[in-house]
């Protein structure tokens, strides 16, 4: 017996077997052909065995039937969940691909189902993305991507072994629901920025050339290189501001010319038409001079017409105020 056997000797003393190493088996996998010849045979075996996968899916799945018609295909099982929707699996003995992915959702929609199972010996990456996507997408339909493998111990005979790759959960529901709030996000802003620049054209020329955008922000050149005015609007506030940013490794020439600026202080607020806001954050690369609009957000779509014509004045005014000074600005 060799010394890690050793640590594993039988002893009754007192009414405990621990087991000797070598009576321990282990798992291995075998060819899944081996257990299943077709993908109608795993189809048969699950009809049999739907415990099993109700055990993988922590649902409670019954009335399994095989090969019921959708249109011109035929979904390998239909089965009840225990809410008495329709449950569609779809099974696949090779690598994950797109038209059994196809055929899933063409299924899910034919029966109206409400629970979509595919189950392939090799799920692929962009195929596993995708089952989270659609979990993420629908509320109301639950995708479950399972692998199936063959295993044995020792001199066993093969037996099927189903392992959850992805299924809906609270987590990914909520991630859906952040992701379609951005996306939502996203397309306000595109068409904020766009009724703005629409608004802007006849009072300034300076954002003439640039497009909408789905950030929250805008930038247009100043004519000195390193140099941008910009618009930016969040849920809650707007701002217009010059910002200063030669790129990587002119920290020091930023800060050079934004005090440069800012020993002109008086003069440009006095031309502005008010206080403005000279953000000079120690160990950051971009400088601004900013004029924050409070309670002028994205938000508030009612008064986006008033919101838009404030940021377009203040730019109007930031741009006047600033452009003879940054015409003398030293600049290598």
């Amino acid at each position: 017996m060799s010394q890690a056997q050793s640590q594993y000797r039988e002893d009754q003393r007192d009414g405990t077997v621990t087991l000797t190493a070598d009576r321990i088996g282990r798992l291995t996998e075998v060819p899944l052909r081996t257990v299943f010849l077709g993908e109608t045979h795993l189809t048969n075996w699950l009809v049999a065995n739907v415990d099993v996968l109700n055990g993988v899916l922590g649902r409670s799945l019954s009335n399994a039937q095989r090969e019921q018609a959708a249109g011109d295909f035929r979904v390998d099982l239909i089965a009840e969940d225990e809410d008495g929707h329709l449950v569609v699996i779809e099974n696949q003995l090779e690598r994950s691909n797109h038209e059994h992915l196809g055929k899933l959702l063409t299924y899910l929609t034919a029966f109206e189902a409400k629970v979509a199972v595919w189950i392939v010996s090799d799920p692929r990456p962009e195929h596993v993305s995708a089952i989270t996507s659609l979990n993420q997408s629908y509320k109301d339909v639950a995708f479950y991507f399972v692998k199936v493998q063959a295993v044995k111990i020792g001199d066993s005979l093969p037996a099927p072994l189903l392992t959850l790759i992805v299924g809906p959960s609270e987590v990914i529901r909520r991630t859906g629901e952040v992701k379609e709030e951005w996306a939502e996000r996203h397309k306000l802003r595109h068409r904020f920025w766009a009724e703005l620049l629409e608004r802007a054209r006849p009072k300034s020329k300076l954002f003439s050339s640039i497009s909408p955008s789905r950030d929250s922000w805008i930038s247009a050149g100043s004519g000195r290189g390193g140099l941008w005015f910009s618009y930016t609007i969040r849920m809650k506030d707007a701002s217009v501001d010059l910002s200063i940013d030669r790129g990587p490794g002119a920290e020091q020439q930023n800060r050079s010319l934004f005090e440069t600026l800012h020993s002109r202080k008086e003069d440009i607020e006095r031309a502005f038409g008010g206080p403005l806001d000279w953000s000079n954050v120690e160990g950051r690369r971009s400088l601004r001079i900013i004029k924050r609009l409070d309670a002028a957000g994205l938000r508030d779509e009612s008064r986006w017409p008033q919101i838009q014509d404030a940021m377009i004045d203040s730019m109007v005014r930031l741009e006047k105020a600033l452009r003879r000074h940054l015409s003398t600005l030293p600049l290598g």
